[in-house]
């Protein structure tokens, strides 16, 4: 069986550490070298998805200052394999002291135990935890850069809270400035006003001692046409392999994705057409710019149903373990009421880890000085 915790072929990526232990991380082997690595950018990408920074989500506050251990010289991606770690600085492993005993409904706990034997670290959630997405969003950030020098951008918004609905995107082209203001927002959303209704539900749930689930749609723009492959090679599962892997995630649609079930086959098929620039582009884009598995060259766009926080505050049943009896369980501890605005920039991210993946798998990554980007010699460097 595969190692859970590594993803990937031509670019691979391993996750390690626990939500309580002493720091988290993610190496990433087979990145391009000379690659210029923007810390403020990649910090930026952190920001959004950090605990502790917003009324709707934690309190727990952590810095998520990532620290690069190899892999980076001068600012520069060496070739060899990139290590970022993230040390946990706020922890609190004392409220989880009962949870190899009672597990939490909704989390791991329970068939974590089965299979690891009961010795899997339940503090926080241990390597279940969302704390681990702190990993995914670091390597997703050093990626994004790579692709927006080749003209991809990656841009999501808050689709839906409860019953709160936001405007979907434009379509079928998605205009870069729109993607960029959302890329760099903590509650991205499209439509006015619907932030405040969207908080205003969080609110009332975390008043309830309860929690939100939602959707987030996400949208990538640039990716060329004829990339990926049919059947079990085709982008949607490339792309579904890395988004499952977001502890919160229960489902995924691409395009009109369950809509399209609704429709005639003369209202979900998209007509082609050449664009002012030559290039054959569609008047919809029912299908999310991918068919058989394969990039058209429209925009890919898929949506993610992120499940409620499964910690609450509520009294819920469960089971002692140890007794071998039904009882009740109070969860301790510092939980967000909703995880939908934290996972958008974990969705772009593991976009766009995904999204260069399918480049290097297809052999279509250009070269740095095809961008007209020189690597820099160092002094005494062959020239």
């Amino acid at each position: 069986m595969a190692a859970s915790s590594v993803w990937g072929n031509n670019l691979r990526i391993s996750i390690f550490g626990e939500s309580h232990g002493p720091a988290v991380g993610v190496v990433l082997d087979g990145l391009p070298a000379g690659e210029p690595i923007d810390r403020e950018a990649l910090l930026a990408q952190m920001a959004r998805r950090a605990p502790g920074r917003d009324k709707s989500s934690t309190p727990r506050k952590e810095a998520d200052e990532p620290e690069f251990l190899s892999g980076v010289l001068e600012g520069r991606t060496t070739g060899a394999p990139l290590c970022i770690l993230i040390r946990n600085t706020n922890t609190r492993s004392a409220d989880y002291q009962n949870l190899l005993q009672v597990p939490r409904p909704g989390h791991a706990d329970y068939p974590a135990h089965v299979r690891y034997r009961g010795y899997n670290d339940v503090r926080g959630g241990g390597h279940f935890s969302g704390r681990l997405t702190a990993c995914l969003c670091a390597a997703g950030a050093v990626c994004r850069q790579i692709l927006e020098r080749r003209g991809i951008l990656i841009g999501s918004h808050v689709a839906a809270v409860g019953p709160v609905e936001d405007e979907p995107f434009p379509g079928p082209e998605i205009p870069a400035a729109l993607l960029r203001r959302l890329s760099s927002a903590y509650f991205p959303v499209i439509g006015e006003g619907v932030e405040e209704k969207m908080r205003a539900v969080i609110e009332e749930a975390r008043m309830a001692r309860d929690s939100r689930g939602g959707i987030v749609e996400c949208a990538v723009t640039g990716v060329p046409a004829g990339l990926g492959g049919p059947l079990f090679g085709g982008v949607e599962s490339l792309l579904s392999s890395i988004l499952y892997g977001v502890p919160a995630v229960k489902g995924i649609e691409f395009g009109a994705g369950f809509g399209a079930a609704r429709l005639r086959g003369s209202e979900n098929n998209d007509p082609y057409y050449y664009g002012e620039d030559g290039a054959v582009r569609t008047r919809t884009n029912h299908a999310g710019g991918i068919l058989g598995g394969i990039t058209t060259g429209m925009p890919i766009l898929f949506r993610l149903g992120v499940k409620p926080t499964s910690s609450i505050s509520q009294p819920q049943q469960s089971v002692d373990l140890l007794a071998a009896q039904n009882t009740r369980l109070e969860v301790h501890g510092r939980h967000d009421p909703c995880v939908v605005p934290r996972a958008a920039p974990v969705a772009e991210s593991a976009a766009a880890v995904g999204i260069l993946e399918l480049l290097l798998q297809n052999g279509a990554l250009s070269p740095l000085e095809g961008l007209g980007i020189q690597p820099e010699r160092r002094e005494g460097e062959a020239q």
